[in-house]
């Protein structure tokens, strides 16, 4: 129902997005997983016909967007990065302005104003401006805003961006609820490759403007299937294991966990190398495990850096 067509989109000599291939079925809930820079937010601008692809297309059941722009912005909500809310104004007045926006009955408007701040978690702060909410409260409301007209696609651009556990929580429980209650389809983007397992029924990773990966979690993850995963926990980080692990054939990729080392080799039965390898080094090991692959791992396997990088 909504897609890309080969899109490109420069600024000046810099290619933000290259040749990008992406589609969104009816009732799909898809992630966009990527670190910061690669594109994320340049193809929710263009899908949501904010930006104008440098070249390619983009259509909405069938036709360009541009032909049919005014009937697309009807059927899309869009959640961006930054806060879009008037801090001045409280919670209702916030939703009441943007339901304005879309000519929606008077009636009609305040009963999916009451629902929405139900439906955030924001009802006893219906009242409040909204200068005087946390930064997980103002991430609510501004899903609330992006619903108000019962849109058909909703598109979210790393929406739970530095809020507390709570509304993380919040939202996310929102999203799944919204994808299963009402069938909306939903482009989610996310730096957090947790939220994309949690949430998507497909995913498409993004590095440096291009599409590195795509298809489900599971196909994703197959990517690595012929790969093994392990987890070195030590006594204290150690640059020489790291230096001797990264220069080791057998070992795909090595990242640096909170107490140690997360390793991709090419071959299994490793743990007496590895602990070998640790002694010679002087490290400390605590302990080694065999770990089921992540998307993380997939996209340090494809990348050679983290998504956090």
């Amino acid at each position: 129902m909504l897609e890309m067509n080969d899109v490109t989109k420069r600024y000046g000599q810099h290619v933000a997005v290259r040749d990008l291939n992406l589609y969104l079925d009816k009732g799909e809930s898809v992630g966009l997983l990527g670190p910061n820079g690669a594109g994320k937010s340049t193809t929710i601008d263009m899908l949501s016909s904010l930006a104008k692809p440098t070249s390619g297309v983009v259509r909405f059941k069938g036709r360009p967007v541009s032909e049919v722009l005014h009937a697309f912005r009807m059927r899309i909500g869009v959640v961006p990065q930054e806060i879009a809310l008037f801090p001045q104004l409280t919670a209702e007045e916030n939703l009441l302005f943007f339901g304005k926006i879309y000519r929606l009955d008077k009636r009609e408007l305040n009963k999916r104003v009451n629902e929405l701040l139900e439906l955030v978690g924001l009802k006893e702060k219906r009242k409040d401006k909204v200068r005087t909410f946390s930064g997980g409260m103002k991430r609510r409301l501004n899903t609330a805003a992006a619903l108000v007209h019962k849109p058909e696609f909703l598109l979210m651009d790393e929406p739970t961006v530095g809020i507390d556990p709570q509304s993380r929580r919040h939202i996310l429980d929102l999203v799944k609820d919204l994808q299963a209650s009402g069938g909306m389809t939903i482009l989610y983007t996310s730096h957090y490759m947790e939220e994309v397992e949690y949430l998507c029924d497909r995913v498409y990773v993004m590095d440096r403007g291009s599409v590195i990966a795509s298809g489900t979690i599971d196909e994703i993850k197959r990517i690595l299937d012929r790969g093994h995963i392990y987890e070195l926990k030590l006594a204290a980080h150690h640059h020489q294991l790291e230096q001797k692990l990264r220069e080791d054939p057998r070992i795909e990729s090595v990242a640096a966990t909170e107490d140690g080392y997360r390793v991709t080799a090419s071959c299994a039965n490793l743990f007496e190398p590895l602990l070998e390898l640790a002694t010679r080094s002087g490290a400390r090991v605590l302990g080694i495990q065999v770990q089921t692959p992540t998307l993380e791992d997939v996209f340090l396997h494809l990348t050679g850096r983290t998504l956090r990088d």
